[in-house]
């Protein structure tokens, strides 16, 4: 058997050997964090999907925690950065800094050089402050004083922000939200679950010691490229991507809606979709795939009308609602 026939055979075991271990990724997590299963879900998939997370909530639902136990439980380089009003742009990519020293100008690199970034509470910052990232996010690059410097890969960002309506932040720019693959929202836990949060606390678990609590690395960056790699070759037919387009252009002609999702936003679902069902042992994406992926990848894409905000209308009652009535491939 030639080797390129043994990998077309062993391609499938591959595949169902880095399900496993993003399993264990999971499960990694999970000893830090409760009952937010669709945020880490959530994570795995942009991660799979190389794209970058936004996760909204009040404080205190473990929006940090979630994103430094993620980073615990990968072999990668990560870095974190608490956005506030003083914060320059240059305090997250870097600036050019003169060497006593040497007697020369040099380049200092920000903590955007990392593999996961942490922005916690970007919506703290100003918009200049905040468009600093635009860069590196779109082109996985950073340009200062000219010269264009890579970052290394992966390369994530993983942004926590507070709802709009707290005192203290800004909106993020349009053309910044456009970027985040996913926005996730975490809401209060249950009951249930609160008891659960309380009774690791009281035996001692310390949120800022996730070493103490067991949590340790299972997945380096070349198995993540693999799985990546994987991921983006899942089938999609003709059928369900004109399904895509066509849930996307209902959502421009929408009348409580002021702006609708863009190319961009159409291939970042696919992505996601594609992420999802290779996750769940796909071989190929499914309309199921999409819309379960629709309301993340496409809240934060879609702008209301004025008048639909003041009737208490939602994006994601608007996104539901087209989901209900754009026909389905069969």
């Amino acid at each position: 058997m030639t080797d390129i026939a043994a990998d077309t055979l062993n391609a499938p075991t591959r595949a169902a050997e880095l399900r496993q271990s993003l399993a264990q990724v999971r499960a990694e997590v999970g000893k830090a964090v409760v009952g937010q299963d669709a945020a880490v879900t959530g994570l795995i998939i942009a991660l799979l999907a190389r794209g970058h997370v936004l996760l909204e909530g009040v404080p205190g639902v473990a929006k940090t925690l979630l994103v430094r136990s993620l980073s615990a439980a990968l072999d990668l380089q990560t870095r974190r950065v608490q956005f506030t009003p003083d914060l320059m742009p240059g305090d997250v990519t870097g600036s050019i800094v003169y060497d006593v020293k040497a007697g020369d100008f040099e380049f200092r690199a920000g903590p955007v050089f990392t593999n996961i970034l942490l922005a916690d509470e970007i919506n703290r910052t100003p918009p200049k402050t905040q468009s600093a990232l635009l860069e590196a996010m779109e082109e996985r690059q950073v340009s200062v004083d000219g010269i264009s410097r890579p970052l290394p890969e992966p390369f994530i960002v993983a942004a926590t922000q507070n709802p709009v309506e707290y005192e203290g932040t800004y909106s993020l720019p349009e053309a910044q939200l456009d970027r985040f693959l996913l926005k996730l929202v975490l809401d209060l836990p249950e009951r249930d679950t609160e008891i659960e949060v309380l009774r690791r606390h009281a035996a001692g678990f310390d949120p800022r010691d996730l070493a103490g609590a067991g949590v340790r690395p299972v997945l380096d960056a070349g198995r993540l490229a693999e799985a990546q790699a994987s991921a983006a070759s899942v089938g999609v037919s003709a059928d369900v991507l004109a399904y895509v387009v066509d849930l996307a252009r209902a959502t421009r002609t929408s009348p409580s809606v002021k702006l609708g999702v863009s190319p961009r936003g159409t291939t970042a679902l696919l992505a996601s979709a594609k992420a999802w069902a290779w996750l769940s042992g796909y071989d190929s994406i499914t309309p199921d795939h999409v819309q379960a992926m629709l309301l993340p990848v496409w809240r934060h894409r879609v702008q209301l009308r004025p008048e639909a905000e003041l009737e208490g209308v939602s994006v994601d009652a608007i996104l539901r609602s087209i989901v209900s009535q754009v026909q389905v491939p069969i």
